[in-house]
């Protein structure tokens, strides 16, 4: 579109006043060709529209980012971005963005109030329930990255506030657990290398990373084979060398049954499970009946196509391996989430491929300095009550301190949780049960969202604390580990767009002041950086031109020595065993069983390359993708849908034992009869998301009700059935 005088006026919604000039002295010719002739800037940042951060190259013209390309040198772009990071832009322009502090004075109703008032305010509050009833009754939410980890944890600590949580238990809480008490954590998987790899649920195509993306090409484009589960057919199983649909849930029992195999054949490795593991014999034992003839009955997957991947597995090791996946299948999905991710690093151990190429290899994370704690002294870590349960032996005892955010709704309902504080995170539309993660928020006593956007979490908040956009702000540098290591940072790559925002960095630091606690941050941000930076050959000055820098890390090749209590691969943990769950990982059902009634669907939910769960739907670029390829509806079997006269395009209602809500469906033979599919980024509860209005519809989190699992505490975001019915 061709800018003219009347539209630059219109769009920059400048009058003579606020020009400072007449319009009768304004050249709009002159103007323009001076603009025109600017200086393009390229300038190294971080993308910040999911929480990968990928590294970029912002080019600045007239003070305006206009497009970001991949940092060649950033761990997890390698010089790519994907849609997301493009549209991200819109953020930054974003009209409707919180523009300065807010104060809720009724339902979706806020004012706007000074910088000074607001962290007066919100500290004499705090203040208060930290001398009623203390520091267990006080929480801090976010997506863990650099910035936010080192400030707010600093903050919470000077307080003596334990409860820190992040979104884990939405997303990937269950895959963690089960292989931290297996492996000692998550490994890397060695596409690159590899022979033979079974991929369950990880959708690298949708749920994107550029450098994962880059290793599946290099297998897809060698000599690997590459086998997908998954109850739909994926983005990656579209081209992938086979596509396995199987029941969604019931992947623990493929996965034993695979063991099964492997063992019964002879085909692990016996060197590795006798040298460097425990428990072999026992879990030998315990998968001795799972054959792949009873799987088949529990996955629908056949017989002889369990035993086929496990002695393609079994002959390919130790280059083949079972992906770790994300969040896929078991990274927070069933009550079995947590016992299927333990199964998975069994059939890995059987195959003696824990740092060995083409297997899964724990990358080391390259080295960053601290400040110096005589000059810079940190508080102490609190030993006080977490208000969440996390490692309390009648809770939670195994859940990690990525922490439980919906479980501390439940608590903001009981009264035992007085204040929360959230910051890039959305925890009320983001977990199942809208509802119930809403009236726990609307129970605190005190609630401070730190944002952009009105989300659906700072609509109920009490105080909404503006941040600065990503193109605005500088950050905290961080490293980055797995095949390739970096360290890199956000740099402000443009001025602030709305001048009565600020960095999260600035807001804490002035925040600590009002609590009396400001002595933990007499240091600046560039101190910090400075600091990190100690143990490389390059200024800060140096760093902030180059934005990132790959660093060469050697991989740990032949090391046996895990992170778990024995030192070893533990088939058999002690630790389970102590807090009363199964020693040795065997068939548990999901909660919703194996057979359901004639009528009912399994629901499955999963992301889409375009949008980040509902935080991008708002951006038109991406809402535009949303609408050309027409992708949200939900996905149904055809011959499901014929059996019901449903076409392609036709709205149908989906009930489920805690809502009923429509929507369009797409009629496809690319998922298994029992399943529908809904992408998880839609459906916004905010009015203040006028783009994302005109893409909303079914929001998975709507239809599951609130969960909590026994072990790691995680949201089971897809333990429900569903009913269709053709409206």
């Amino acid at each position: 579109m061709k800018l003219t005088r009347r539209s630059f006026l219109k769009k920059s919604g400048l009058a003579a006043g606020a020009l400072g000039l007449s319009l009768q002295t304004f050249d709009f010719e002159e103007w323009s060709a001076q603009a025109q002739e600017a200086e393009v800037e390229k300038l190294p940042t971080q993308c910040n529209t999911c929480g990968t951060q990928c590294g970029a190259w912002a080019y600045v013209k007239n003070g305006r980012v206009w497009k970001v390309e991949g940092h060649e040198e950033h761990a997890r772009s390698l010089g790519k971005l994907c849609a997301r990071s493009h549209g991200g832009l819109g953020w930054v322009y974003d009209a409707d963005r919180v523009q300065q502090p807010l104060k809720r004075v009724g339902e979706k109703e806020f004012e706007p109030i000074s910088w000074e008032q607001a962290l007066t305010e919100i500290a004499d509050k705090l203040d208060d329930i930290l001398t009623e009833y203390g520091p267990g009754y006080v929480a801090y939410g976010h997506y863990p990255r650099s910035t936010g980890t080192f400030y707010s944890e600093r903050l919470m600590h000077a307080l003596g506030v334990s409860t820190l949580c992040t979104h884990a238990t939405s997303c990937n809480a269950a895959r963690n657990t089960g292989f931290l008490y297996s492996m000692g954590g998550v490994p890397d998987a060695d596409l690159s290398n590899t022979e033979y790899a079974l991929i369950i649920g990880r959708n690298h195509g949708g749920g994107i990373r550029t450098d994962q993306m880059k290793k599946m090409s290099e297998a897809l484009s060698g000599d690997a084979k590459i086998v997908c589960v998954d109850p739909r057919q994926n983005n990656i199983a579209r081209i992938a060398d086979d596509w396995v649909p199987i029941k969604p849930g019931t992947d623990l029992a493929m996965v034993l049954a695979i063991s099964n195999v492997i063992i019964e054949e002879g085909l692990y490795d016996e060197e590795y499970v006798e040298e460097h593991a425990v428990g072999f014999d026992q879990f030998a034992e315990r998968v001795e009946r799972v054959t792949p003839d009873w799987a088949e009955q529990v996955t629908d997957v056949p017989a002889e196509k369990i035993k086929e991947m496990a002695l393609e597995l079994g002959e390919n090791r130790p280059r083949s391996l079972v992906h770790p996946s994300w969040g896929g299948a078991f990274g927070a999905k069933y009550a079995n989430s947590e016992e299927t991710a333990r199964a998975v690093a069994c059939v890995n151990a059987l195959l003696g491929n824990i740092n060995e190429e083409g297997g899964l290899i724990f990358h080391p994370t390259p080295e960053l300095g601290s400040l110096n704690e005589d000059q810079y002294p940190a508080p102490e870590e609190p030993d006080t009550r977490r208000a969440d349960g996390v490692g309390v032996m009648d809770e939670y005892p195994l859940a990690g301190d990525f922490g439980l955010p919906h479980y501390l709704m439940e608590k903001a309902q009981e009264g035992e949780l007085k204040s929360m504080f959230i910051r890039h995170h959305n925890p009320v539309r983001n977990f199942p049960d809208y509802e119930h993660m809403a009236e726990g928020f609307r129970n605190l006593d005190l609630s401070v969202v730190f944002e952009i956007n009105m989300t659906e979490t700072a609509m109920l908040a009490d105080y909404v604390l503006p941040e600065c956009s990503f193109m605005e702000r500088e950050e905290v540098i961080e490293a980055s580990g797995g095949p390739y290591a970096s360290i890199s940072m956000r740099t402000q790559v443009i001025p602030k767009v709305y001048e009565e925002t600020k960095s999260f960095d600035e807001i804490i630091v002035e925040l600590a002041e009002k609590l009396g606690v400001g002595e933990y941050f007499n240091f600046t941000l560039d101190e910090v950086n400075r600091a990190r930076l100690e143990p490389y050959d390059i200024t800060l000055e140096e760093f902030k031109e180059k934005g990132s820098m790959l660093i060469d890390m050697e991989a740990p090749l032949g090391d046996k020595d895990l992170n778990t209590r024995s030192g070893d691969f533990e088939f058999y943990s002690e630790v389970y065993d102590h807090v009363g769950r199964p020693g040795v990982v065997g068939w548990q059902p999901p909660a919703i069983g194996v057979d359901l009634e004639e009528d009912e669907f399994r629901f499955a939910t999963g992301k889409e390359g375009f949008h980040s769960h509902t935080a991008t739907a708002n951006i038109e670029s991406l809402a535009q993708i949303t609408k050309d390829y027409d992708t949200n509806r939900l996905w149904i079997n055809s011959s499901v849908a014929e059996e019901r006269g449903i076409e392609d395009g036709d709205k149908v209602k989906v009930k489920s034992p805690v809502s009923t809500e429509e929507v369009r469906v797409k009629v496809t033979e690319l998922i298994h009869p029992g399943t529908v599919f809904m992408p998880s980024g839609y459906g916004n509860k905010t009015p203040f998301y006028e783009t994302a209005e005109e893409i909303a519809t079914l929001n998975p989190n709507d239809i599951v009700p609130y969960q909590t699992s026994d072990i790691a505490g995680h949201s089971m975001r897809q333990e429900t059935t569903v009913k269709i019915e053709k409206v």
